[in-house]
């Protein structure tokens, strides 16, 4: 376990098994199983305003790109010229390049905790006593692979979140290849679109290969760590589509070399 986020795991543990102390009385022996679903989801709920954070900075910079790729044809041999530029038009649309990225990086250190709590069989050099209860005959502490083996009771239990995290990553896949912000037709097309579309043909593959990674890493960690995986993937699904839907993202903005049209307000006459 790394050091560094052991004071922290321990104190989730403690907060975990508290949970699951408290539900023991209404669900029995899948108290423990409830309270990682139940604690996964209210970090996730804890941590709702990085996420709204994180995706009006990602739709800002969808509405942004055609712009940003006008401005690096215009400035391709005048890196200080293009930088400036760049920087000049996110600051007028009251944005930043990091705005999208930072607050999914503020939310990694909560996930990690969680993960390896819910896959160490021994935190702060004790037990971990979450992993000796069960769900639905199968140890949280099992593996897919061993005894009594992928055909049995415990194996039809990983089949199910299998499927469950196979589903949930085909919805997200799908959901992530909708554009978060209108097109701007005004920006000119440049000869270096191809150039400015890979990443975003890059992100349209890791989408693509993100269910695949997940029901591997289900299939290679505790069901503990499987349940987590579940309830953290489903809560993105559902989180990103909602956001999308409550956060319209704003009309395009004017094209770069423009300074004084930023974003138009409601009932602006053109």
């Amino acid at each position: 376990m790394i050091s560094l986020l052991s004071i922290p795991v321990i104190i989730a543990y403690h907060i975990v098994s508290a949970v699951a102390a408290g539900l023991a009385p209404l669900l029995g022996g899948a108290a423990a199983a409830a309270a990682i679903v139940a604690c996964t989801a209210t970090a996730r709920l804890l941590l709702l305003p990085l996420s709204v954070s994180a995706l009006r900075g990602q739709a800002a910079q969808a509405r942004l790109a055609p712009h940003v790729a006008e401005l690096r044809r215009r400035h391709a041999g005048d890196p200080a010229r293009l930088q400036a530029e760049v920087t000049a038009l996110y600051r007028r649309e009251g944005t930043s390049m990091l705005a999208g990225y930072l607050p999914v990086l503020l939310q990694v250190p909560f996930f990690t905790v969680l993960y390896l709590l819910f896959r160490s069989p021994r935190v702060g050099g004790t037990a971990n006593t979450l992993l000796r209860h069960d769900l639905l005959g199968a140890p949280l502490a099992s593996h897919w692979l061993t005894a009594p083996g992928p055909v049995s009771g415990q194996g039809a239990v990983f089949l199910g979140v299998f499927c469950a995290l196979a589903v949930i990553g085909w919805l997200h896949a799908r959901l992530a290849r909708r554009p978060l912000a209108p097109a701007a037709p005004s920006a000119p097309a440049a000869p270096s679109a191809p150039a400015a579309a890979q990443p975003a043909g890059a992100a349209r593959l890791l989408a693509m290969l993100a269910p695949a990674i997940t029901v591997v890493m289900a299939a290679l960690v505790p069901l503990a760590a499987g349940l987590y995986l579940i309830t953290t993937t489903g809560w993105t699904l559902a989180e990103q589509a909602v956001l999308r839907r409550r956060l319209a993202p704003p009309g395009p903005v004017s094209p770069p070399g423009r300074p004084g049209r930023g974003r138009r307000t409601t009932g602006q006459r053109r």
